[in-house]
């Protein structure tokens, strides 16, 4: 290889090194939460990079990188949970550690951060793929409607509905739990 190419090749070669720790935790968070199952989503994840990185030339704003992340993601685990039907789940001990866990946690933060994930993860078996799709999109990735609307191909308005229909199914699911 000539030293001129090497250069080019090691800048190259580090982009994409950022470009993956910057996203990584975010998006398997991200796919992880669609489809409830650690081992799938890390494979998930890697499928997510392994196609970002092979269409990184359709990517026109770098500004959108993570944006068009979350949209190969978002499609990813959608045509899994499509192909695999509903989630499968995993022991809380098997769960990825969450941001803001630490070793110096206490025992009774620990239970209540347990047991706010289950709930979470209760709540979000309660939906439809795109139901949950949309909500995560919306209200953990902060994600404007009209962004939602085009990472699941469909309008805004039904957006809308997906979201309304997760959130009365969602409450729903509270009040049992607390019956």
């Amino acid at each position: 290889m000539s030293e001129a190419v090497e250069p080019v090749l090691e800048d190259s070669l580090a982009r994409q090194n950022r470009f993956i720790s910057e996203n990584l935790r975010r998006i398997f968070l991200l796919v992880y939460r669609m489809v409830g199952n650690v081992a799938d989503a890390q494979d998930l994840t890697q499928e997510v990079f392994v196609k970002a990185l092979q269409r990184r030339d359709q990517l026109k704003d770098e500004e959108k990188a993570a944006h068009w992340l979350s949209r190969i993601a978002t499609n990813t685990a959608i045509d899994f949970l499509r192909r695999h039907g509903r989630l499968a789940f995993c022991e809380l001990d098997d769960m990825p550690e969450q941001a803001g866990s630490s070793p110096l946690e206490s025992p009774e933060a620990r239970v209540l951060r347990a047991e706010r994930e289950a709930i979470l993860e209760g709540g979000l078996a309660t939906l439809t793929a795109r139901e949950r799709a949309a909500l995560l999109l919306r209200d953990v990735e902060g994600l404007p409607a009209e962004e939602v609307a085009r990472h699941m191909a469909c309008s805004k308005a039904t957006v809308r509905s997906h979201i309304a229909n997760a959130r009365v199914k969602f409450r729903r699911y509270l009040s049992r739990r607390k019956t």
